[in-house]
C-alpha cells in the first residue's frame, strides 16, 4: 500500500526558504535581485543532490544493508539494465553454481521482450526490481508527470510478467531530481543505490572490475553490475562474465552471503 510522502528536512528547509523570501520581497522589494539570487542557489544545491546517486538529501536513498543484515554478514547483489538474452540466462547460472541470490533492475521496454527471462529471474529465487521503462539518459529531467508515466509501466509489465510487483526502483545512472520520491512514495517504491559500484559498463577488464567491487569489502555492501550495456572484454565477452564467478568465489571466502534487497530487509 502506497506510504504518504515525507519530505525530506533539505526539501522541507528549500519550501521554508521559498515562503521567507516570497514574504521578504513583498515587505523590500528592492532586495528582490537578493532574493532571486537565494533561489537560484537553493535549485542548484537541490539539482546537484540529484546527480549524486548516493545522496540522501532528496530523500531516503538504500546505499547500505541495515543492521540486522550486516550481522547476518550479507551483500547485496544488484544487477541492471536487463533482461539480456545473451548475458542474463549465463548470470544466472553462474548465480546458481554459487547459491547466491540478486536483485535485477530491470528496464521496462527490454522484460516486454523477453518475457520468459523475468520469469526465469523469479523461478530461479531472485528479485526483479524497477529500473525504469526507458531507461532514458533524460530521466533527471522528466517532470513528475513522465516520470510517474515511465516508473509506472515498468511496474506494471514487472509485476504482470513475474506476478511480484518490484519493491525498489533505481533511476538510470542513478540520476535523478526533487520530483522522484512523492512518485515513488504514490508507486510504495523504495529508491536502492549501491555502495560499491565498478563502470563495467565502461570498463572491459575483469582484474579493474573486480579490483573495484572487492576493495574494503565488507558486510552490508550494495554491489553494481550489468548484465545489459556491459562492457566488452578483449574476448568480446560481457564483462560481468568474466569478472562474476571470481567475485563469487571471494565472497564465499570472505564468508559473505549475497541476497536480494528484500531479503536483506527483513
Amino acid at each position: 500500500m502506497p506510504t504518504p510522502w515525507k519530505p525530506s528536512p533539505a526539501i522541507k528547509l528549500s519550501a521554508a526558504a521559498h515562503a521567507a523570501l516570497g514574504l521578504g520581497v513583498i515587505a523590500a522589494p528592492a532586495y528582490w535581485p537578493w532574493a532571486l539570487g537565494a533561489l537560484a542557489a537553493n535549485h542548484l544545491i537541490l539539482t546537484a543532490a540529484g546527480l549524486l546517486p548516493r545522496s540522501s538529501l532528496l530523500g531516503p536513498n538504500l546505499t547500505r544493508l541495515p543492521a540486522a543484515a550486516i550481522a547476518r554478514r550479507e551483500i547485496a547483489l544488484t544487477i541492471d539494465d536487463g533482461p539480456n538474452p545473451e548475458v542474463t540466462p549465463r548470470v544466472l547460472d553462474l548465480l546458481d553454481a554459487a547459491n547466491a541470490k540478486a536483485s535485477f533492475f530491470c528496464i521496462g521496454r527490454y522484460a516486454r521482450q523477453y518475457p520468459v527471462i523475468c520469469r526465469e529471474i523469479v523461478a530461479r529465487g531472485h528479485r526483479v526490481e524497477n529500473h525504469g521503462d526507458s531507461h532514458s539518459a533524460l530521466f533527471a529531467t522528466f517532470g513528475r508527470r513522465r516520470m510517474r508515466a515511465d516508473i509506472s509501466a515498468a511496474q506494471a509489465t514487472l509485476a504482470d510478467i513475474t506476478g511480484q510487483a518490484p519493491q525498489f526502483f533505481r533511476a538510470t545512472a542513478g540520476l535523478r531530481n526533487p520530483l522522484l520520491e512523492p512518485v515513488l512514495a504514490s508507486l510504495d517504491l523504495k529508491l536502492a543505490a549501491w555502495t560499491r559500484r565498478p563502470f563495467d559498463t565502461r570498463e572491459g577488464n575483469p582484474q579493474i572490475v573486480f579490483d573495484r567491487l572487492t576493495h574494503n569489502l565488507a558486510a552490508g555492501d550494495i554491489l553494481l553490475m550489468h548484465d545489459g550495456h556491459a562492457a566488452k572484454t578483449p574476448d568480446g565477452e560481457a564483462v560481468i562474465l568474466a569478472a562474476l564467478p571470481r567475485l563469487l568465489q571471494s565472497l564465499h571466502q570472505a564468508r559473505l552471503n549475497p541476497v536480494t534487497l528484500s531479503a536483506a530487509l527483513k
